[in-house]
């Protein structure tokens, strides 16, 4: 069976391991709990390839605990009981240590033993996963866990494992590698912080080289081709997406068209289009909104025909709704407005509007009050006449205030021309 060269070349030590300086250099958090010897249990949250399983691995192998691997999704419960009936054995004599991997794609049940072992010190855990474990996790596990999360691997570093993996293949073949000036580099600065990635990248490159009389040349041509391929593949699902996503927003919400299209560009190129276009048209009616209501149709125009073309044609479409959106003015009124209608909505249910809102209403012989009593407004000036519409428990209520924009301070300007002219 072939076993990768990111499996071939795991660091054995904490100082073999590349990157997550803030961790594990010394003096740092993680490394102090591991040389103490007394391991707690702990969640790393990262993204893939960043050096969690290796680092559990180092970690299990510094102690005298039995170690038990578990992946998240493959495990079940009678798996986890597996491992806990080893307590108390001979097996279990110094503990038992349980590397969880993806522990996201446990539910609720199954997460929730886990905490039972793990209360009464049955188990020490190590669970890693990709996604934000503040919202993939158990509370009640996160609150008994310590949390590090594993950023992805500076270039500079990444460099030194991109090296030493070209250097392992040309021993492990036997066959001088050839390697064009910067091809390191461009793989490290490519791969996205990945270390798997990028030393996946080196062994698909060394097999794709050309064979020459002394050996494997490795072009630049073909570092830059299978690197970009490599670097493009995203999960959608995981926290790179989200946070893709949020960038592009916010550059749009400053005023940054150049952050905005490189975040784009990101996005598209990992055929990433629908969620592009849904952003866009959340961006167009929650920032730019009433500063700029044309804003959301022309977006929308925009996304319609990105959809239609298809990528790569798709791209310009999609940069002219960035732009546009970006050096528009700007106002989050109307979002503010919903936000604080739906919150009184929760808060107070649905409380009786007045009576001459009612579509219908029928009245008694021995009603009180009889008739509807509503005012039509194209029957008064400026279609316009004063009386109560929200129900009596919320009259006073102001949920919308008028952006400081041109569009809004001209419907603002309006709107106190017919106050001051109402006469009833």
């Amino acid at each position: 069976m072939h076993t990768p060269l990111a499996d071939r070349i795991r660091p054995q030590t904490l100082d073999d391991v590349v990157g997550q300086r803030q961790l594990l250099a010394p003096g740092k958090p993680l490394r102090r709990i591991i040389e103490s010897g007394k391991i707690p249990n702990m969640i790393f949250y990262g993204s893939s390839g960043v050096g969690k399983t290796t680092v559990a691995r180092i970690i299990a192998d510094s102690t005298s605990m039995t170690l038990h691997k578990l992946n998240g999704t493959s495990a079940s419960t009678a798996d986890i009981r597996d491992v806990v009936a080893e307590v108390g054995t001979f097996s279990g004599m110094n503990g038992i240590l349980l590397y969880l991997d993806e522990i996201q794609y446990f539910n609720k049940k199954q997460q929730q033993l886990l905490l039972e072992y793990m209360e009464n010190g049955q188990i020490t855990l190590i669970a890693s996963t990709t996604e934000n474990p503040y919202f993939a996790v158990y509370n009640a596990l996160i609150s008994r866990s310590t949390v590090f999360e594993f950023k992805p691997v500076p270039p500079e570093e990444l460099e030194r494992a991109v090296a030493r993996g070209f250097r392992l293949m040309e021993e492990q073949l036997g066959t001088p590698l050839h390697l064009a000036e910067g091809v390191c580099g461009w793989i490290a600065r490519g791969c996205g912080g990945d270390v798997r990635k990028a030393l996946n990248t080196v062994e698909l490159i060394v097999l794709s080289g050309e064979q020459t009389e002394d050996g494997i040349a490795i072009s630049g041509e073909l570092t830059q081709e299978l690197t970009q391929r490599s670097n493009m593949r995203y999960d959608r699902d995981n926290d790179q997406h989200y946070d893709l996503l949020s960038a592009l927003q916010k550059s749009i919400r400053g005023s940054e068209e150049n952050a905005a299209l490189h975040y784009t560009a990101r996005l598209l190129a990992a055929n990433d289009l629908l969620s592009v276009c849904r952003r866009l048209l959340v961006i167009a009616a929650e920032d730019v909104g009433l500063a700029y209501p044309q804003a959301i149709a022309i977006t929308k125009a925009c996304v319609d025909s990105a959809l239609q073309l298809g990528l790569p044609e798709a791209r310009i479409p999609i940069a002219e709704a960035v732009i546009l959106l970006a050096t528009s003015p700007k106002s989050n009124s109307a979002y503010e407005a919903i936000n604080k209608a739906m919150a009184d909505v929760e808060e107070y249910g649905a409380p009786d509007f007045p009576r001459h809102l009612q579509n219908r209403h029928f009245d008694g012989a021995d009603a009180a009050v009889r008739g509807q009593h509503y005012r039509y407004p194209h029957d008064y000036p400026n279609h316009y006449v004063k009386q109560q519409y929200l129900p009596d428990i919320l009259r006073d209520k102001v949920y919308y205030t008028f952006g400081d924009n041109r569009q809004e301070q001209a419907a603002a300007a309006y709107r106190n021309k017919i106050l001051k002219e109402d006469q009833t």
